[in-house]
C-alpha cells in the first residue's frame, strides 16, 4: 500500500474544493486548481486499450477547458512497456521525467540548531512558504501569475499542510502534505537555492515526521526526483518503486 501511494499521491490525498478526482478501472484522473494541474495515475488497461483511454482522458480534460495534462506511470503500471507505448503516441518526458517512490518509517536526523522549522500557522507563512516553492522549483511566470491572486481562498480552503523553515528570521524552506490513514504525503518540498547546505530542507522533513507521528501515523511517503531523492536516501528514505512523468500537451495540436 506505501508503494502505491508513493507511486501515485494525488490518488490518495484529501482533495480540496477547486480539485476534482476521477478514478475508473482503467486510470485515475486528478486535477486541480486552474487549468494547469492535471495528472493521471495508476494505469491499469491492456495494450489494445491504451488509444481509447487517451482519447476518454482528452475529452475530459477538454469539457473542462484544460488541454495539456502529465501521465505519471509508475512501476506498477499495465502494461509493464505504458511508458514506451505513449512515447510512440506522441507523449514527451516532463522536465523533471523521473522520479522514485520513497518511504521512510523510522524518524530522521534531528535539524541544526540554528534552523527553526514548524507548521505554518498564518496566511502570512503560507504565502511566503508558497513563494519559496516557486522559486525554488522555476516556475513560470504565467503559473505564478495564475496563483498569486488566489492564495487568500486557497489559504482559507486547503485541505493540506504546510511547513517552513526559518533561518536568520526569514522562511527558505517549505514543504506541502496530506494526512493519510497510512502516513503524511509529501510533495513540494524545497529550499532556496541560496539557503542550501546549511540543513534547512532536513529540519522541514524532522517537522514533518512528528506530524506524522502525532498523527499516530509513523510514515513519511513521497517521489524524490534528482534534485530531492540523493538527500532523501541520505536520511533514511527507502526506494519502493519508480515513475516515470510524460506531458500529453493535445491542446496544442487541435
Amino acid at each position: 500500500m506505501l508503494r502505491e501511494i508513493a507511486e501515485y499521491p494525488n490518488s490518495f490525498g484529501p482533495l480540496g474544493s477547486a480539485d476534482e478526482r476521477i478514478a475508473t478501472d482503467r486510470y485515475t484522473l486528478c486535477m486541480g486548481r486552474g487549468k494547469t494541474w492535471n495528472t493521471v495515475q495508476r494505469q491499469r488497461m491492456r495494450t489494445d486499450e491504451i488509444d481509447d483511454v487517451i482519447e476518454e482522458v482528452r475529452s475530459l480534460l477538454r469539457e473542462r477547458g484544460r488541454g495539456r495534462t502529465q501521465w505519471e506511470v509508475g512501476s506498477s503500471a499495465e502494461p509493464p512497456d505504458l511508458v514506451e507505448r505513449l512515447l510512440e503516441r506522441g507523449l514527451v518526458p516532463d522536465r523533471e521525467p523521473y522520479a522514485v517512490a520513497l518511504v521512510l518509517t523510522h524518524e530522521p536526523p534531528p535539524p541544526p540548531a540554528d534552523v527553526v522549522a514548524k507548521r505554518v500557522e498564518t496566511y502570512e507563512e503560507y504565502a511566503a512558504a508558497n513563494a519559496v516553492q516557486w522559486e525554488a522549483f522555476d516556475m513560470p511566470e504565467n503559473e505564478i501569475a495564475e496563483l498569486r491572486p488566489k492564495l487568500p481562498q486557497m489559504w482559507e480552503e486547503t485541505v493540506n499542510v504546510m511547513h517552513a523553515a526559518w533561518l536568520d528570521g526569514e522562511v527558505v524552506s517549505a514543504g506541502t502534505s496530506s494526512l493519510t490513514d497510512h502516513g503524511l504525503l509529501l510533495y513540494g518540498g524545497a529550499t532556496l537555492a541560496r539557503a542550501r547546505g546549511r540543513g534547512a530542507y532536513r529540519a522541514v522533513l524532522h517537522a514533518r515526521w512528528q506530524e506524522a507521528v502525532a498523527n499516530g501515523t509513523p510514515a513519511l511517503i513521497t517521489q524524490g526526483g534528482s534534485m530531492s531523492r540523493p538527500i532523501l536516501e541520505r536520511l533514511g528514505f527507502e526506494r519502493v518503486g519508480e515513475v516515470h512523468m510524460l506531458v500529453d500537451d493535445f491542446g496544442q495540436r487541435r
